[in-house]
């Protein structure tokens, strides 16, 4: 009774299936961190890889993986200070355009068009240009934007969201391929790579949920528009660390960027994609997933409200819960992966087979709010609803680093930016029909049509996890 009156004092007045939720969450989260503390891979093992790397260079075996750790901290330093400033707009940007009353819905399909229209071009530049370059225009673009979002004028706004979807595309493609040409560029073993991708799945839940507190203390104190003036100034700082990166191009010879046309790079992404039925298929399973996941976040918050569960919803609380279950997936990447590479399959296939899981899980998490909502009552679905929407953001957190590794290992490094931004053409395009779907059909029908893209992208990703060793797509690195 007393730890019931102090919860009662020191938490806000959630419902009980709320707190009770954020309990069990933070639980599952404590117990994943200790099951992998004592159960982890051991990466400092010397692989064949690393020992004959070690004798080309003569580096000893703590000085290599001494380079690696300052590398992996100045490209993770950038990495969480930048979605800790979109996580932090992005979170209240509905409620802001909501108080200055505009057409919230045209702002948000102009981003996505804007994104879909840029995507085809932008990823030639990022190569030509410079990765460096290309992740310095993406903050002074936010810095821009985030600025722009102080004014209450519609066509301001517009113009905002035009250049936001420029700045999406560059957030989800300069920096990663940064990071991959870079890792390679210094000789690191590939494996190790994973390591890099697992961390920033693990930060991006854990600045997300950071992200919440800051915004919803900076509206407190300076309204609507707090969050966004605080995205500015981590923006800021995101923009001097990366002023001290080494720049890298889409090309492996020094200086073959500058004998390289625009229009080569331009035309060779597409030839690529076109060409290699690897790489299309990593693009529309990247499409697939993506989208699904973008049309779900439309999704939970009316969804829950429209189920009216008793005491209300609290949808901070439900977010950080969510954002726990996306740290967890993180967490999970790397002990799955070595259970699957030395339990289940070989490690070539070993991503593969993961994403197939890891896909498959999301499809049948989805199809649960489909049935629910189709066939019971509110009141018997909603546990059900919520666990499968905890079941899905656990499949974000794992799967984001599994497509990480899947592009780094298809996708060739010279046109990595390309041919990242030419993925999200049709990623676009998934995300503006699921946002349709969202306002002209039933909750459930929009659920069953998610469960159906992830099923889509589970068999796609299959058909790579299939293929025979002698189909293994190399990473180019000419």
């Amino acid at each position: 009774m007393m730890m019931s009156d102090l919860l009662s004092n020191v938490l806000p007045e959630w419902p009980a299936w709320a707190v009770s939720l954020l309990f069990t969450m933070t639980a599952a989260l404590s117990f994943t961190l200790l099951t992998i503390y004592f159960y982890t891979p051991d990466d400092e093992t010397e692989t064949a890889e690393e020992k004959k790397l070690l004798k080309s260079t003569h580096k000893t075996h703590e000085t290599l993986h001494g380079e690696f750790d300052t590398f992996r901290r100045s490209y993770l330093s950038v990495y969480l200070v930048i979605m800790l400033a979109d996580w932090m707009q992005g979170t209240h940007m509905y409620t802001l355009y909501l108080s200055y009353d505009v057409n919230i819905s045209a702002l948000f399909l102009t981003g996505f068009l804007s994104g879909a229209i840029f995507a085809p071009f932008l990823g030639s530049l990022v190569d030509k240009f410079g990765r460096k370059r290309s992740c310095i225009v993406y903050c002074i673009l936010e810095i821009l934007i985030n600025w722009l979002e102080h004014y209450n004028s519609f066509e301001i706004l517009l113009l905002g969201r035009v250049l936001g979807g420029i700045s999406t595309n560059l957030l989800f493609s300069a920096f990663e391929s940064w990071m991959a040409t870079e890792h390679r560029k210094r000789g690191f073993p590939e494996e190790w790579m994973a390591r890099t991708y697992s961390e920033c799945s693990i930060g991006n839940g854990a600045t997300a949920i950071l992200a919440g507190i800051l915004a919803q203390v900076l509206e407190d104190s300076f309204g609507h528009i707090g969050p966004f003036q605080g995205a500015i100034a981590l923006t800021v700082l995101a923009l001097v660390l990366v002023l001290r990166w080494e720049e890298n191009y889409g090309e492996a010879d020094e200086g073959a960027h500058e004998s390289s046309s625009l229009y080569k790079q331009f035309t060779d992404g597409w030839k690529i994609v076109a060409s290699d039925s690897k790489v299309l298929r990593i693009g529309l399973i990247q499409a697939l997933s993506e989208g699904g996941i973008y049309t779900f976040v439309f999704m939970w918050v009316p969804t829950l409200l429209s189920m009216n569960p008793e005491g209300g919803v609290p949808t901070g609380c439900v977010f950080s819960a969510l954002m726990m279950a996306i740290t967890i997936g993180g967490i999970v990447f790397q002990p799955l992966e070595h259970f699957v590479a030395t339990k289940i399959t070989t490690k070539d296939k070993a991503s593969e087979l993961s994403a197939v899981f890891a896909y498959i899980m999301a499809s049948l998490s989805m199809s649960v709010p489909a049935l629910c909502l189709c066939c019971s009552s509110a009141d018997v679905c909603f546990e059900k609803i919520l666990a499968s929407f905890i079941v899905i953001e656990f499949c974000v957190g794992l799967s984001s680093p599994i497509a990480g590794m899947l592009r780094s290992k298809y996708v060739p490094v010279r046109y990595q930016g390309a041919i990242m931004n030419i993925f999200r053409l049709p990623l676009n395009m998934v995300v503006v029909s699921g946002t349709h779907a969202t306002d002209v059909l039933d909750h459930y029908k929009v659920y069953g049509i998610i469960s159906g893209l992830f099923l889509v992208a589970a068999a796609l990703q299959a058909t790579l996890a299939m293929g025979s060793q002698a189909e293994k797509k190399q990473v180019k690195k000419d």
